[in-house]
């Protein structure tokens, strides 16, 4: 008989998020003690409906946990300026440790001006080219929360990462590329897969992590998975019938993979509890 698991054990994202939470609130009120309150400003500009969602749900999180929150509504045709000088201003603002501008921007701003103002300091999503250059160099300041999250996915499914065959499914500069960098960090061997990979399936059979980022309903299936591999959907889309759904079949693969993380339930409340710790991460720095 086969030692392969014939139905994959679940990696929780709602669950191990709360607990990163309860720590991060230990933590928040370690500093309360010493008379700092760690404090995040989070910046929308226009009115894109999943963004609003985004960012009331990380206001929320704040809340829950003791750090004091800021939200900036700014309409959508404020001037990149304009946009621009609110960021300086809250550069300078020593009650502010953490500095989120959601994404997408509209058209006429330029995102990548947006994230280089960012004090490196207070970039609380990791996106500025030098918390990217220090992840490069294996001395990060702070790591962009979606690939950051997996790596405590993995962390707390005792997947072993030191040796192992890692394949990524997707090379934005926010998830694939610098969930590579972790990965590699952490001693696997790498692959980065994209939309002109030849023949993807030869590539993912061989891994025994799989990181899907690609926002293609149902990319992975079932035949192009190692049985055993774990399993990592961080795909957030639409089927057909409306509901939500990953980048991996997750009925199929869940019959092949050793483990596996549902959509929702698993990336997402990851990334929003990694924003949590990068924010008291930079309090604490401060505060030392």
């Amino acid at each position: 008989m086969s030692s392969v698991p014939t139905t994959a054990r679940l990696i929780d994202g709602n669950a191990l998020a709360r607990s990163i939470r309860d720590d991060v609130a230990r933590r928040v009120a370690a500093l309360a003690a010493r008379g700092v309150v760690p404090g995040l400003a989070v910046v929308l500009v226009g009115e894109n409906p999943a963004s609003a969602v985004y960012v009331r749900n990380k206001v929320k999180d704040c809340a829950e946990v003791g750090i004091a929150s800021t939200l900036d509504r700014l309409p959508a045709d404020t001037s990149e300026t304009a946009l621009l000088e609110r960021i300086v201003a809250l550069n300078a603002d020593p009650a502010v440790h953490g500095i989120l501008v959601q994404l997408p921007l509209p058209e006429h701003i330029d995102e990548h001006r947006v994230i280089e103002a960012i004090s490196p300091a207070k970039d609380a999503d990791g996106f500025h080219v030098s918390n990217v250059g220090q992840l490069v160099v294996g001395e990060p300041l702070f790591r962009p929360c979606t690939p950051y999250g997996v790596m405590k996915m993995l962390e707390h499914a005792g997947t072993r990462l030191d040796g192992a065959e890692a394949v990524v499914i997707g090379r934005s500069n926010i998830v694939g590329k610098p969930q590579a960098l972790m990965l590699l960090a952490a001693g696997a061997t790498v692959t980065v897969c994209h939309s002109r990979t030849r023949d993807l399936a030869a590539h993912t059979r061989r891994a025994d992590i799989l990181v899907a980022a690609v926002g293609r309903p149902n990319l992975v299936t079932a035949d192009m998975v190692k049985p055993g591999a774990t399993v990592i959907d961080v795909g957030m889309n639409r089927g057909a019938d409306g509901k939500l759904c990953g980048d991996v079949d997750f009925a199929g693969v869940s019959r092949v993979a050793g483990a596996i993380t549902p959509v929702p339930g698993g990336v997402g409340p990851m990334t929003r509890a990694m924003l949590l710790v990068n924010t008291i991460e930079a309090a604490e720095r401060g505060a030392r």
